[in-house]
């Protein structure tokens, strides 16, 4: 849903981009969902759409690459790590409060200095380990979850959420 939702809001502002969707986990070929294509003709999208995996020459072409959810951000990163700086959730790439932004970027920066600590066998403080849970608990998840599997409403809210975020990165992109 979300490559043809940004097609069609990219094409709408009149940004110059393309957009290619690939998946951790899919198949080369397969149809989207029933429901995705219904929502996607609701919103006046007939584009194909196909799945396709996620491939090193897939992620070399990309500028930037989005995901719905952590997990599958981490996917990402753990095959590829050369496209850490390039690899964000979409929700996170959007995120516009400058206080989750901050949070966000110490949090991150906390965790690369526990991980290479433990790497270098070093112990870990207590403070640093109540320190890194604090700024988790204080972010927002970042995600938007697949509705695989579940009812019609459950896709038309999942699109509405992919739309509002892929708005918000038009207007990113295109600034």
């Amino acid at each position: 849903m979300a490559e043809g939702l940004a097609r069609k809001l990219a094409k709408e502002s009149g940004l110059q981009a393309e957009f290619r969707s690939a998946g951790v986990f899919a198949l080369d070929g397969a149809e989207i969902s029933q429901h995705s294509a219904q929502i996607l003709r609701e919103r006046g999208i007939t584009d194909e759409i196909v799945s396709r995996p996620l491939t090193k020459e897939r992620v070399d072409w990309a500028d930037l690459i989005l995901t719905m959810t952590n997990a599958h951000k981490r996917v990402v990163i753990q095959r590829h790590p050369e496209a850490v700086e390039k690899t964000f959730t979409l929700k996170e790439y959007v995120e516009d409060d400058e206080q989750v932004i901050a949070q966000r970027a110490e949090s991150e920066r906390l965790i690369v200095e526990l991980e290479l600590k433990k790497a270098a066998g070093q112990p870990i403080s207590k403070e640093e380990e109540e320190r890194l849970s604090q700024l988790q608990q204080l972010l927002p998840a970042h995600e938007i979850s697949d509705p695989f599997g579940r009812d019609l409403e459950t896709y038309r809210r999942c699109a509405d959420e992919i739309e509002a975020c892929l708005n918000k990165l038009v207007r990113k992109l295109s600034g």
